[in-house]
Order: structure tokens, then C-alpha cells, then sequence
């Protein structure tokens, strides 16, 4: 897929400075461009590429003005990053375009199929389902009774929705995710065994929730296992029944959620974070990878380490942490020197 310098200025609303008819066909970092390449300039560090660079298009602030000869064309916009970004999301939804119903896939004779969707090889579709407006769902993967997907939702291979989960509009849900599958509940027996905990809630998603490859989302065992709107999740995470998780909050992969937890909004927590149940995050709320949280935690609180407490202090006391050894040998020392004058 080709697109012009004036195609590009178009979507953009930039200006061409150079030669508009010139074609791209791939994107490059600005230090790796070659012709027919796109790439762009917002770090000022990396100006010196500019000269140097054989990309055929870079996207650059209206303020840049060269101070020597450039062979790119250049394309003016009022911030490069976020234009190059708009450019990336346009160009997956062109490369991700798909519409009809491929065969052999199942669809339930209950539901009603939108006029704009698509629908892969070997998808199983059940009953009662609501499909929204442009939803797509790619090969192998499963939706189950009764479930709802919203306006714009993607539903990657192998993605699986368990029944009765709602899916809100313009929701991803990448391969190997599974949204719905039962709550970790059992309870003991006299015996010594378990006995299991029938899970009967479900999972919701509101608007613009992404779920990465491979993170499980457990139903509630009474209720909604609820994700608000603008959460992200990354690879490999696993949040346990009735978790609630406050809108636009990030989380970074092989982390752990606890069953019951409640976590706020707009919060930022790292990866391989464990997260023990029944608690209360609060919003604003910080997390470094690796850390383990066993408390509630106030809003803005900025937490790091296992178990954690503030970043700050955890900072200060990583100087001591490193030098124990140097420091137990120096009590050593100075014991033995102390024993030997008594």
C-alpha cells in the first residue's frame, strides 16, 4: 500500500515541503530511513538523522527549519509525534479492514448480524448474542451465550468471551484472552478436599478497553468482575472475580490482581505486580514492577517493593539494603575491637 506526500499532508492537515508526489510504502526510525520509507522528528536529539536520513518522508513540527540541505521531503504538522501516531492508527485500521462472514464458522440462528461485520474461519457464535455495528471477530475464536459486544469491538484469533459477559464499543480483545472464565472459588471439606463455588456473575468492559494477548478476567462469583472505560491491560495479567478496575488506569503484564480488590482511577502499575484481595487502591495511585501489595493504598500514593511502601523512603532505604554485607562486617569489627578492650 502506497501513499503520496499530499495523501499523507491531507489526512494530517500538514503542509509539504518538498515534492508531494513523492510515494512511501513502509515506516523506519529517521536514523534507519530508505527511499520509500516514512518516518518522522519530534526529539530534538535526533535532529542530526534529518541530514543524513534516506526516508523519503519525515513528518516534522511547523517550527523545524533546516539549517543545511535535506534530500526528504518533509511534511509540517503542529506536533510530529501525535501526527505520526494518527498516521499509524490510520493505517491499522485500513490494514485491519475486513469485512463478511467466512466459512466454516458457526453463528446461533438467534442472532441478528449487522449489515457491517466480519466474522473469521472457525468462529463459534451462541445464542443470544448482541453484535454491534462493525465488530470484528477474527478465526478460532468464541463467543458465548448470550454475550454483548459493542460498535467497533475486535475480537482477536483465539480470543474467547465466556456467556452472559458485556463487551462495551470499541473494545480490543487480543489472542489468548480469556474474559468470563470462572472465579477461583472453592471451599473445604470435612474431608480435607475442595468443593466448588459455582460462579454465577459475569464480566463487563466498558468503552475503549484493550486486553492483551493472553490476560484472563475471571467472572464474579455474585455480580460483575467490571473494567471501566479507558483501561488498559497488558500480555499475561490475570484479574480475579469481582475486581473492580477504575477507568484509564494502565496495568503492565504478569501482573496479579486478588479477588474483591477495587482499584481506582487513572492509576499507573508495573509489571509482575502482585495484588492481595479485598483491598482498596485508591486513584492516582503508582506502582513500580515487582512490588507487592498487601494494604489499601491512598490516592497518589506512589508505592515500589515486597511488600511495598513509598517509593521515596524504598529509594533511601535500597542504599542500606546493598551494603548489609559491608555493614554487618563492619559491626563485626567493631565488636571484636570492643570485646577485646573489656
Amino acid at each position: 500500500m502506497k501513499f503520496t506526500a499530499e495523501q499523507i499532508a491531507g489526512i494530517l492537515d500538514g503542509t509539504v515541503v518538498g515534492d508531494p508526489s513523492i510515494e512511501v510504502s513502509k515506516l523506519s526510525k529517521i536514523e534507519e530511513g530508505t527511499l520509500g520509507s516514512l518516518t518522522f522528528l519530534s526529539n530534538l536529539k535526533y535532529t542530526p538523522y534529518i541530514y543524513t536520513t534516506e526516508a523519503s518522508i519525515t513528518i516534522v513540527n511547523n517550527t523545524f527549519v533546516p539549517d543545511k540541505p535535506i534530500s526528504t521531503t518533509l511534511i509540517k504538522v503542529d506536533d510530529a509525534y501525535e501526527g505520526f501516531t494518527k498516521l499509524l492508527e490510520y493505517y491499522d485500521r485500513i490494514k485491519t479492514h475486513k469485512e463478511g462472514i467466512e466459512q466454516p464458522s458457526f453463528i446461533n440462528e438467534s442472532v441478528n448480524i449487522p449489515e457491517k461485520i466480519y466474522v473469521g474461519a472457525f468462529v463459534y457464535i451462541g445464542n443470544n448474542v448482541e453484535l454491534g455495528d462493525n465488530v470484528k471477530i477474527y478465526p478460532n475464536a468464541y463467543i458465548g451465550d448470550n454475550v454483548k459486544l459493542g460498535d467497533n469491538t475486535i475480537v482477536f484469533p483465539g480470543g474467547k468471551i465466556y456467556s452472559d459477559c458485556i463487551i462495551g464499543n470499541n473494545c480490543v480483545i487480543n489472542s489468548g484472552a480469556v474474559i468470563g472464565a470462572d472465579g477461583f472459588g472453592f471451599a473445604p471439606t470435612k474431608d480435607g478436599g475442595y468443593t466448588k463455588v459455582p460462579q454465577t456473575g459475569n464480566v463487563i468492559l466498558e468503552d475503549f478497553v484493550d486486553i492483551g494477548a493472553g490476560t484472563t478476567i475471571d467472572r464474579a462469583t455474585m455480580g460483575s468482575t467490571i473494567i471501566r472505560s479507558g483501561v488498559k491491560l497488558d500480555n499475561q495479567i490475570q484479574i480475579a472475580h469481582n475486581v473492580e478496575i477504575g477507568k484509564n488506569t494502565v496495568i503492565a503484564a504478569q501482573t496479579g490482581v486478588a479477588g474483591s480488590t477495587k482499584i481506582g482511577e487513572h492509576c499507573q502499575i508495573g509489571g509482575q505486580v502482585g495484588i492481595a484481595g479485598h483491598l482498596v487502591i485508591g486513584n492516582n495511585v503508582k506502582v513500580q514492577a515487582q512490588s507487592g501489595i498487601g494494604r489499601n493504598v491512598k490516592d497518589d500514593e506512589v508505592l515500589q517493593g515486597s511488600p511495598s511502601f513509598g517509593y521515596t523512603d524504598w529509594n533511601k532505604s535500597y542504599v542500606y539494603f546493598k551494603n548489609l554485607p559491608k555493614l554487618a562486617k563492619t559491626i563485626n569489627e567493631l565488636e571484636k575491637k570492643v570485646d577485646g578492650h573489656n
